[in-house]
């Protein structure tokens, strides 16, 4: 199973350029491969008539990865190919280390970051693959054994997170789960089958972590309700602009494009400090939070169906050039017509799906000719 990469910098900080474009790589790539892991235990846990009993936990898996990959679409949109200046490089970080808010589809509205997101994704995915025990080979016990050693050294990091009123007991727990693995390691290399005895454990460590990850999320959050606020608030601004910038793409791209009022967030004023307004100042937050997401999802759509139409296009060029008509005149011309129409800025979405299907009725003719 694959894990989420290590996120760079920390709240506030200016992270460097070539720090968030390695992350961008990786966490595009995890998204990806994550998704492909999720739609294999669907489809497992369907086979094996398991859908009822498994379709709550996999909602709240799929919940946080719709989260974490709409954040990814907007630290992408401020990434901007890399042009960016110590302001935008500052929003990065606070995309990255501040609060996916409940206005994200999370569950029970719990605050956490992109990286604790990504975290209790691996934690969530790990729990559905143990329950259905997709692994049982010598070869995939010595790599569960491995991954055990790295969800236990996540587990010390969270435990050094816990208060010191219940860090003991935390301590206590993580070296239990660690003698376990030392003794299924010591059984394993002896030649035993520690298959029955792995299950067990991959639970209570993936149940360990993510209820660490949880109450520290729970923690941070019930310090203050202004606090909340005023995290809420920064996360907001960081949103805003980056929605700014993937809205520009999106106007410049395809036309006709979305028209959709991004909210000013500083119209709402300060965070108020007194227990009468804090309540109300979180609701506005989180209905500006709301309007944000709705916003990117249709300016994301847009581009998105610019993007698919643009390989759809090569995929019709690609069947032309295996069956030897790509060359025909009236394939060419179409061809032509169609690229140019969609290298436009912005191009015209309507047009361009006629020349798309055109070259389709083009190729269609010529391959019931030949």
């Amino acid at each position: 199973m694959t894990t989420a990469p290590t996120a760079p910098g920390r709240l506030g900080e200016a992270i460097e350029p070539a720090l968030i474009q390695r992350y961008l790589a990786e966490l595009d790539s995890w998204l990806r491969t994550r998704k492909d892991e999720l739609d294999e235990l669907d489809r497992a846990a369907l086979a094996a008539g398991r859908g009822e009993e498994l379709v709550g936990d996999m909602s709240l898996t799929l919940a946080l990865w719709k989260a974490i990959h709409d954040r990814y679409q907007l630290v992408f949109a401020t990434w901007d190919g890399g042009r960016v200046l110590q302001q935008e490089r500052e929003r990065i970080s606070t995309l990255i280390w501040g609060r996916l808010d409940g206005a994200s589809g999370m569950p029970g509205g719990l605050a956490v970051s992109l990286p604790e997101a990504c975290r209790l994704n691996d934690a969530l995915t790990g729990q559905l693959r143990t329950k259905l025990a997709l692994a049982h080979d010598a070869t995939e016990q010595v790599a569960r054994i491995r991954a055990l050693r790295a969800q236990l050294e996540r587990i010390r990091d969270q435990v050094g997170l816990e208060p010191a009123t219940t860090r003991d007991q935390a301590v206590d727990r993580l070296a239990g789960l660690m003698a376990r693995l030392a003794q299924i390691s010591d059984r394993a290399e002896r030649g035993a089958d520690v298959g029955g005895m792995l299950g067990p454990l991959e639970m209570d460590a993936t149940t360990y972590e993510r209820d660490l990850i949880v109450g520290n999320a729970r923690r941070r959050d019930a310090r203050s309700k202004v606090l909340s606020a005023r995290e809420l608030r920064t996360d907001l601004e960081a949103r805003e602009q980056a929605l700014e910038k993937l809205a520009a793409t999106c106007v410049t791209t395809v036309d006709t494009a979305p028209r959709y009022a991004i909210p000013d967030v500083e119209a709402l004023g300060p965070v108020p400090v007194t227990p009468d307004e804090i309540d109300g100042y979180l609701h506005r937050l989180d209905r500006v939070s709301q309007a944000l997401e709705l916003a990117q999802h249709k300016y994301a759509d847009a581009l998105a169906e610019h993007t698919e139409l643009v390989a759809l296009l090569d995929a019709y060029v690609a069947k032309a050039k295996a069956l030897g008509v790509a060359g025909k005149p009236d394939l060419v011309e179409s061809e032509k017509q169609a690229r140019a129409v969609l290298a436009r800025r912005p191009a015209p979405m309507t047009v361009a799906h006629q020349l798309v299907a055109t070259y389709q009725t083009w190729l269609q003719k010529e391959t019931s000719q030949s």
